[in-house]
C-alpha cells in the first residue's frame, strides 16, 4: 500500500541530492516548498466547508478536536494550544490529541500510530460528544489511529473531517470532508515532515482561524480578543485599542485597567461612552462581534447609542 502513496513516491527533482552543495539544497528544498500554497488553494472549498462546520459547532458550545500521530498529531496539538493566547478562547474548546499521549511530542512511541484502540480510549477519555468536530490528520491518509477514531467519532454522532496529503486515500472513506492537499514526493523520499507537514500546517491555520473569524475574534484584521497573558501580548493590546480609539498612551493604559485588560470592552467602553459592564452587555447582545456592537443601535438610559 505505501509503495503507491504519492507522499512515498521518490522525487526526480532530487535523486542526486546526495550531491548537492548547501546553496542547491537550499534552493532545490525552497522551490519544492513553492508548490505547497497552490496544492492547499485547490482544497479550498472544503477548507472552507470545514470552517463553517466548526464555527457552528463551536458557537454552540461543541468542541474541535485534532487527531493525529507524529508530525501530523504534533501540529494537532501545536494548532490546539496556540488558540487560548491568539484568541482567548477556552482551553477546552480546541484540543489535540497525538498517538502515544504528549510523551509523542518530543519523542517517537514506537506502534502507537498502528493501533486504532488508543484513538477510542484518547477520544473516551475527553468524552467526545455529537456536538464536536473532530478532525483527523493523516499525511498518508491510512493511519490506523486516526482511522479507527473518525469512525469511533462517527458512532458518537460527531462531525468529521480529515486532512491527508495523498489523492483518494482510505481517509476519504471515514469522514464526512475530505481535505487532501497533494503536494507531490518530498525532497527526502517520504520525510513529510517536509512539504506535507508545511501543507497541514496551513490547513490548520485557515480552520481555527476561519473559524474564530467567524465567531467575532477579530476586528478588521486586528486581534481585538487576544489573551494578554505576556509582555508582548500587553503592548499589542495596547497598540489595537490605540488604533482604534486613537486614544493617547496615558488614556489608552487607562482605559484597558478599567476594563480589566479586555480589550473589545475598553473599545466598546470608549465607543459609546459606557462603563465596562455596560460594555460587556453590548457584546453579549452582539454574539461578542465587536463591528456588530459598535454599530447596532442600542437604547440605554432612554438615549440611543450609536
Amino acid at each position: 500500500m505505501l509503495e503507491h502513496l504519492t507522499t512515498e513516491a521518490r522525487n526526480p527533482a532530487s535523486e542526486d541530492l546526495d550531491g548537492l552543495s548547501a546553496r542547491q539544497i537550499v534552493s532545490l528544498i525552497n522551490s519544492e516548498d513553492a508548490k505547497v500554497a497552490a496544492a492547499v488553494a485547490e482544497q479550498a472549498d472544503a477548507i472552507a466547508q470545514s470552517i463553517d462546520v466548526i464555527a457552528e459547532r463551536l458557537g454552540s458550545g461543541g468542541r474541535l478536536i485534532y487527531l493525529g500521530a507524529g508530525t501530523s498529531g504534533r501540529l494537532g496539538v501545536l494548532d490546539a494550544v496556540e488558540c487560548p493566547p491568539t484568541f482567548n478562547s477556552n482551553p477546552a474548546q480546541v484540543v489535540g490529541l497525538i498517538a502515544g499521549g504528549y510523551k509523542a511530542l518530543t519523542c517517537s512511541v514506537e506502534g502507537a500510530e498502528d493501533r486504532p484502540d488508543f484513538a477510542f480510549e484518547d477520544l473516551k477519555n475527553i468524552q467526545l460528544t455529537k456536538a464536536d468536530v473532530l478532525v483527523g490528520i493523516a499525511t498518508s491518509g491510512r493511519t490506523p489511529y486516526v482511522l479507527g477514531g473518525l469512525d469511533f467519532a462517527r458512532e458518537c454522532g460527531a462531525f468529521t473531517i480529515g486532512v491527508s496529503c495523498n489523492r483518494d486515500s482510505q481517509l476519504a472513506a471515514h469522514c464526512e470532508i475530505s481535505i487532501a492537499v497533494v503536494v507531490g514526493p518530498e525532497v527526502v523520499s517520504g520525510s513529510t515532515r517536509m512539504k506535507a507537514g508545511t501543507a497541514t500546517k496551513m490547513v490548520l491555520n485557515m480552520l481555527t482561524t476561519g473559524a474564530m473569524i467567524r465567531l467575532g475574534k477579530t476586528y478588521g484584521n486586528l486581534m481585538v480578543d487576544l489573551r494578554a497573558s505576556n509582555t508582548k501580548l500587553n503592548d499589542r493590546a495596547r497598540r489595537i485599542v490605540r488604533a482604534v480609539t486613537n486614544l493617547s498612551p496615558t488614556e489608552t493604559e487607562r482605559l484597558l485597567q478599567s476594563c480589566d485588560g479586555e480589550v473589545k470592552t475598553a473599545i466598546v467602553s470608549h465607543d459609546r461612552g459606557v462603563s465596562a459592564d455596560e460594555a460587556r452587555e453590548l457584546l453579549h447582545a452582539a454574539h461578542g462581534h465587536l463591528r456588530q456592537a459598535l454599530e447596532r443601535h442600542q437604547t440605554q438610559n432612554g438615549r440611543v447609542l450609536r
